[in-house]
């Protein structure tokens, strides 16, 4: 048995035979990620330090002699079908554009694709900021490459690079690369330290001692879009600003802590505490390598803890579920360092602990965030896992 042919793959490939009526040849994998530290510099040319998820979305699959594609989502229990030579959006069916756009991005990179039939499930929660939209397209195109015969063709980081494309021009998610990155380049128990201008990575080992647990808060994200454009446009202000004194800058990645305080006067309040957060945050982000090659989870924990009041406090992007899911694992033993991941205002945090300790971190999330909050949450433990695979099928 291959490493993906396991339980999961297994209901899915007994999806595939009721729908399709045969065997599927191929299956593929895209996990999702949660981002250590480094929370809205990608976008500003900064660093970010995500791991990838045992949690993933997978494909199962088989190429066709025609260019028509055939759908079948098991957790939106929904069927859709599409042409390779007449993309068009589909407002009805939000899902079926992430398949559609990583379609048109490999096409628009020469790569000449087959129609395949498939069916797709996951386990990566959706709208928790936990990337499961990555995790798609990058499923989706190991699946296409997969069925092309040209699995070999393109390079990790290009891979990548096309599945932001798709969602930033066929879905209209102007997202950075990160949540494409690692599900495509993750390792089992390394972290992946990304240069979001140069797209230069560095695999960073988890000390033995680390362990993750991630709240899920449930909790809505509604401000989230709005406020993510918003950020985004104060941080491009604070650039143009700060060009003044500073006119070598292209990005807040240029900007020092110290050059920043000696030109805060060129600054509205607001577009300041902005600047402040993604300056410090890069900062924290190239100190928690250290600390990791250093095996010093609790300067870790540390500088996650530092991530998140600056989030609540400069960036303005976390909320009331978000610092009590925090509270609420901070206050139990083995927790070294808590903070909020994804875009914020809902969603997840996610805590540093000590291995055997991440039960009693899962009870006191249980115990203290409802009580907080009236909303009950979901907890997944996880150590950093691998990227993305495709490998093919030896069914009887």
């Amino acid at each position: 048995m291959t490493t993906l042919q396991d339980d999961r793959t297994e209901a899915l490939i007994q999806e595939f035979r009721q729908r399709f009526g045969a065997a599927p040849h191929y299956v593929s994998r895209g996990p999702g990620r949660v981002n250590l530290i480094g929370e809205h510099t990608d976008y500003n040319d900064g660093f970010v330090l995500p791991v990838a998820l045992k949690r993933d979305v997978r494909f199962v699959l088989r190429p066709r002699a025609d260019r028509q594609v055939r759908l079948y989502s098991v957790e939106f229990g929904e069927s859709g079908v599409f042409d390779l030579d007449a993309l068009r959006f589909a407002p009805d069916q939000l899902w079926l554009n992430y398949i559609q756009g990583m379609a048109q991005s490999l096409e628009q990179e020469g790569i000449r694709l087959t129609g395949i039939d498939a069916v797709f499930g996951g386990n990566v929660p959706r709208a928790s900021g936990l990337s499961s939209s990555a995790a798609l397209e990058i499923a989706a195109a190991h699946a296409f490459l997969a069925a092309a015969g040209q699995s070999d063709l393109l390079s990790g980081p290009r891979i990548a690079q096309l599945a932001q494309r798709a969602e930033n021009h066929f879905v209209g998610v102007n997202c950075g690369i990160m949540d494409q990155f690692i599900s495509q380049l993750g390792r089992e128990n390394h972290a992946l330290l990304i240069d979001c201008r140069s797209l230069e990575y560095t695999l960073v080992p988890m000390p033995e001692e680390a362990a993750l647990v991630i709240g899920n808060t449930r909790a809505s994200r509604s401000l989230a879009s709005s406020a993510y454009n918003e950020r985004r446009s104060e941080c491009e202000q604070g650039v143009a600003l700060l060009q003044q004194a500073l006119p070598g800058i292209r990005a807040l990645r240029d900007v020092t802590s110290a050059q920043l305080e000696a030109n805060r006067a060129l600054l509205p309040d607001n577009v300041y505490h902005r600047c402040r957060h993604v300056v410090s945050e890069n900062e924290r982000v190239l100190l928690t390598v250290d600390a990791l090659q250093a095996g010093n989870l609790t300067e870790v924990g540390r500088l996650m803890d530092a991530s998140h009041a600056s989030l609540r406090d400069d960036y303005l992007v976390s909320s009331a579920a978000l610092d009590a899911m925090v509270e609420a694992m901070h206050s139990a033993d083995g927790c070294f360092g808590a903070r909020l991941t994804g875009a914020g205002f809902g969603g997840c945090a996610v805590a540093l602990v000590k291995p055997g300790f991440e039960q009693a971190v899962a009870d006191a999330i249980f115990e203290h965030y409802p009580k907080a909050t009236s909303i009950w949450p979901e907890v997944y433990m996880t150590k950093a896992a691998d990227g993305a695979a495709v490998e093919t099928l030896h069914l009887a």
